[in-house]
């Protein structure tokens, strides 16, 4: 794992008391992910996912275990929080708070197919729709602010044509903002390793703990830039029309939306450009599995910047 905080089976069997799940049958660490620890949990009442969290505090939590409810309860295939005898998602163990979660189905897809993209686009658009009725509300951590100020913490970093090219597009996305677009609950990390794949049915949608208010256009951009990417950092164009064209379906763009679209692929690779170089360079304290990359998600923006307006939305 990459930030670690070991959970033996004494300790998993002591927590459970608190739920009506049964006894303990298996405990099994799962090695993926950054920003949190994760066991898989089976009892005699079925699977589970333990989270312990690294960096979010309690009062932060809430808003994450209340929009995978809201959204399970709205038909979308995402971990359902399990409450405890007190009715309270959220608890705490080994001195980090903690959740568990229903186990979904399926598995992440390396090499997606379009009948993969189209599946994750309609899913996503769903997820879209479904989130306009959740009340609660959680600005993005990662917005304009966060962008501007990480950016000139990395720049020190990099070669000085890196430094120019990251400081021009903070600013350009400082001078064109997608702050008027349709907005609502956002995933904010839809990698492919954020989805499990039944198939070509999407099993389930994981992972939600950067999830926020943002600009959907904004998210349907993170996601595309990760499930259609070719080898050569550039969009395949059958995966991201089959995508788009399958979102569209279940949440029709406006035209604004699709005027947007080249501002919101760039602004969506500058990010995680940004979080990639941040991470390499200014690792927080903890066991780092490794860290992606920063690289790619530069070529991703220059191919952005240097491509002419794409007519897929």
């Amino acid at each position: 794992m990459a930030v670690f905080t070991r959970v033996t089976e004494a300790d998993i069997t002591a927590w459970l008391a608190n739920y009506s799940l049964g006894t303990l049958l298996e405990l099994q660490g799962i090695p993926a992910g950054i920003e949190n620890t994760n066991y898989f949990v089976t009892t005699s009442n079925g699977r589970f996912v333990l989270t312990l969290f690294e960096k979010l505090t309690p009062d932060e939590l809430p808003f994450y275990l209340n929009l995978m409810a809201h959204l399970a309860r709205h038909g979308i295939p995402c971990p359902s929080p399990v409450a405890d005898k007190n009715n309270f998602f959220l608890g705490g163990l080994n001195g980090k708070p903690a959740s568990i979660v229903s186990r979904l189905s399926g598995k992440s897809v390396i090499q997606p197919a379009a009948a993969h993209c189209a599946a994750v686009g309609a899913m996503l658009g769903q997820m879209h729709s479904a989130g306009l009725s959740f009340g609660d509300v959680m600005p993005n951590p990662r917005g304009a602010a966060w962008r501007a100020a990480t950016a000139q913490q990395v720049s020190q970093f990099l070669t000085a044509q890196d430094a120019a090219l990251l400081n021009s597009e903070v600013t350009y996305h400082a001078q064109h903002t997608l702050n008027e677009l349709p907005r609502g609950v956002i995933h904010a990390d839809l990698f492919r390793d954020n989805v499990l794949m039944d198939g070509e049915r999407v099993g389930g949608l994981i992972d939600f703990y950067f999830a926020c208010n943002d600009s959907l256009l904004y998210d349907v951009a993170i996601t595309v830039n990760d499930w259609c990417m070719s080898s050569e950092s550039k969009l395949d164009e059958e995966r991201t029309r089959t995508f788009l064209q399958a979102y569209h379906a279940a949440r029709p763009f406006t035209a604004q939306e699709a005027a947007s679209w080249p501002t919101a692929l760039r602004v969506a690779a500058l990010r995680f450009w940004i979080s990639r170089l941040f991470d390499l360079h200014l690792p927080r304290e903890g066991e780092i599995v490794h860290a992606h990359n920063p690289d790619q998600f530069k070529r991703i923006l220059q191919n952005h910047i240097a491509t002419a307006q794409p007519t897929w939305l």
